[in-house]
């Protein structure tokens, strides 16, 4: 089995989204870290509960809503003003240190991101990181209207690229988002920052990495 193409997620795989913890900390000192760990926590539980209910709303929305149920469970007081930093924030996190070196690394494969995050987010984010000539395509799930893991999601990325399922590694550091793409049925690396065990769903990563400088080596193996 050869990889053809390699596949992102892109938050919390190429792009911290803890990097808003410092303007966290700007409007509320000391609260930066709590603040940024629940609004990531509900961000996602709210894609996996719209996609439930059948009730999408873009990534954009459900990240705002996101904020605003974190504010308000750790008691900080939210503004229009706050709420739009805050949200601008997203649009220029920074990539993890090794991204941008471990990228140009891959050789002649295609490279795609596939991410939850709607256009008006991830767009801006791969301009602000100069990655906008590094993909063969930003592949957003909005087009979908759902979100992964549903299988129709990374089948997305196999009719965007045509490579099939099977030629094609995916790259995620969000265990659930790995082995959705590993039922799914493509070859997968997990980016496991934090030593945490993988996730009882029935399947297991092909590999495990510390971070993404990790997988050229794997791959030339």
């Amino acid at each position: 089995m050869t990889t053809q193409a390699l596949v992102f997620d892109a938050y919390g795989t190429l792009y911290d989204v803890h990097a808003v913890i410092h303007r966290c900390d700007e409007f509320w000192p000391g609260k930066g870290a709590a603040l940024s760990q629940l609004w990531r926590q509900k961000q996602l539980e709210y894609t996996w509960q719209r996609s439930l209910m059948r009730r999408y709303l873009a990534f954009s929305q459900i990240t705002r809503d996101a904020l605003a149920f974190a504010c308000e469970a750790l008691k900080l007081p939210l503004d229009a003003a706050r709420t739009d930093a805050l949200m601008q924030e997203y649009l220029r996190l920074a990539a993890y240190p090794n991204v941008p070196g471990a990228l140009p690394r891959f050789g002649a494969r295609k490279l795609a991101i596939l991410t939850n995050g709607s256009p008006d987010m991830i767009e801006p984010l791969v301009r602000h990181c100069g990655m906008d000539e590094t993909f063969d395509a930003v592949l957003s799930a909005d087009a979908l209207r759902r979100f992964k893991v549903a299988p129709q999601v990374y089948q997305f990325a196999v009719d965007r690229l045509g490579v099939a399922p099977a030629d094609i590694g995916f790259v995620s550091s969000n265990c659930w988002d790995a082995l959705g793409a590993k039922n799914f049925g493509f070859k997968v690396w997990w980016i496991n920052r934090q030593d945490a065990p993988v996730d009882r769903l029935d399947a297991r990563p092909d590999g495990i990495l510390a971070g993404l400088g990790e997988l050229p080596a794997r791959l030339a193996s």
